[in-house]
């Protein structure tokens, strides 16, 4: 064993900073629940991002299969939510004013959450490299729903990519009807 001096692996800065700074801060420095349905376009987007680099890094971190977390998570409202409660927890487990035993806390219910996201992506039926939207039952005197088939998404990313400016651009849209008053 060598007692030759060696280079820190982080310098003092770099471990002050958390590896993923939320994107949209409360003034407080606290994590609040995230509620998709209220954020505005800006906030959305911002979230989408920081969701989807945590995503990643959680999936190859944990080494998570596709049954588990799936490439097309995004597209699936009951993965998106769990995800983004994961991640909440996440970030305030391992804030560095938090408590000690937070990341305990956080990884068993971690173990929880791969239950329940098992349950969701097979249900949902999202698979590798192909999806389609999550069935819906439709309940006495609703009309029936259509079944939509699989389709076959070569390019994760770029679909990300497009997903999220449609997210962003249903907003505005929305936002501009309420500043309209239309």
């Amino acid at each position: 064993m060598s007692t030759a001096h060696q280079e820190p692996l982080f310098t003092d800065d770099e471990l002050d900073q958390p590896p993923f700074e939320p994107m949209t801060a409360f003034p407080d420095g606290l994590f609040r629940p995230l509620n998709w349905n209220l954020l505005t376009a800006d906030e959305a987007e911002s979230e989408w991002l920081d969701l989807n680099a945590w995503v990643n890094w959680l999936r190859t971190s944990y080494g998570l299969p596709p049954t588990v977390i799936p490439p097309f998570w995004h597209r699936h409202d009951e993965l998106v939510w769990e995800l983004s409660a994961l991640h909440q927890h996440w970030l305030n487990s391992y804030d560095p004013d938090g408590s000690p035993s937070g990341p305990l806390a956080w990884h068993r219910d971690f173990a929880d959450a791969r239950y329940r996201l098992r349950e969701w992506v097979s249900t949902c039926g999202t698979k590798l490299d192909r999806d389609r939207p999550t069935r819906q039952t439709a309940w006495p005197g609703e009309p029936a729903t259509v079944t939509t088939l699989e389709t076959v998404i070569e390019d994760r990313d770029a679909d990300f990519v497009q997903f999220v400016l449609a997210d962003v651009d249903a907003r505005r849209r929305v936002e501009a009807r309420v500043r309209d008053g239309t």
